[in-house]
């Protein structure tokens, strides 16, 4: 009689976070490089938000290629200091590059799950996280943590999305009949959960502990000559996630169909514009007793 072979062990599906960190290495070279700007912007409004001051320590969560990480370091100048975390290795890598080129000698980078950022506590004067708290499996838990970072009276501010326009809706509704259950969170585009409402992500910062939050509001347009600029767009950054499950002899016609979309929307100068609203939302820590 035979004796059958074991079967060999199964390999364990990769973690949410090292599935994110492997979605935004493929992107890095991608990400906010391909003539659209998008997330320098909206991370620009952020730090206007917080209003960073000379000399503070802020902490950058999710910094990516370095959008916010670039105008806070100028803010706080020679005197403050700013900490650099993302999860993707290859984006701290391309931040470092940036911040070399641009001589800032104030901003350290560091690997590292903005879900549990293993920083000191008490110690920072601002905390900000761009387009990142609607990514994590426990935003709530992630934001006690960023709280606990701060010194009395520090601020906390994030960005998230507050709403699209109905283009920009159609054609991330063309991707839906493709994504698995995992993929349809409708979270990162405002749409459900706390994220639906300034009133819900005010609730997520004054359940973290934070005071006299705060809600602003401000438009953000891009535009593109055509589909295949959309195309290039959208998957150089997370976006790529929800290509990637389209099969191949599906794509033409999801690009037929956003083509049509986007002469829908071309304006007076022939390019096609889409408008997200993107919210702010800013908190500070209690001040000392």
């Amino acid at each position: 009689m035979t004796t059958p072979k074991p079967a060999p062990p199964r390999t364990p599906p990769p973690s949410p976070s090292a599935r994110v960190a492997a979605l935004f290495d493929r992107v890095a070279h991608t990400y906010e490089s391909v003539g659209v700007p998008w997330f320098v912007p909206i991370a620009e409004g952020l730090v206007a938000a917080v209003a960073p001051q000379p000399g503070e320590h802020v902490v950058d969560l999710g910094c990516g290629r370095g959008a916010a990480l670039v105008p806070l370091a100028t803010a706080v100048g020679p005197d403050g200091r700013v900490v650099g975390a993302d999860l993707s290795p290859r984006m701290v890598a391309l931040a470092a590059e940036r911040v070399a080129e641009l001589g800032l000698t104030n901003v350290e980078l560091s690997v590292m799950d903005a879900s549990a950022p293993s920083l000191p506590a008490g110690e920072a004067d601002v905390v900000v996280a761009s387009l990142v708290v609607f990514f994590l499996p426990r935003p709530a838990e992630a934001l006690a943590a960023w709280t606990a970072l701060l010194r009395p009276g520090g601020r906390l501010g994030i960005s998230t999305f507050a709403g699209r326009d109905d283009a920009w809706r159609r054609l991330d509704d063309l991707f839906t009949p493709y994504l698995p259950p995992m993929m349809l969170d409708a979270r990162t585009s405002g749409e459900s959960g706390p994220f639906a409402s300034d009133a819900g992500v005010e609730g997520l910062l004054i359940g973290a502990g934070l005071d006299g939050v705060t809600t602003t509001h401000a438009d953000v347009v891009v535009r593109f000559a055509d589909v295949d600029a959309w195309v290039t767009w959208s998957q150089s950054h997370g976006q790529r996630a929800m290509w990637d499950q389209v099969p191949a002899d599906a794509g033409a016609g999801l690009r037929e169909q956003a083509a049509a979309i986007l002469d829908g929307v071309r304006t007076g100068d022939g390019d096609a514009a889409l408008t997200q609203q993107v919210r702010y939302t800013v908190g500070r820590a209690p001040a000392a007793a």
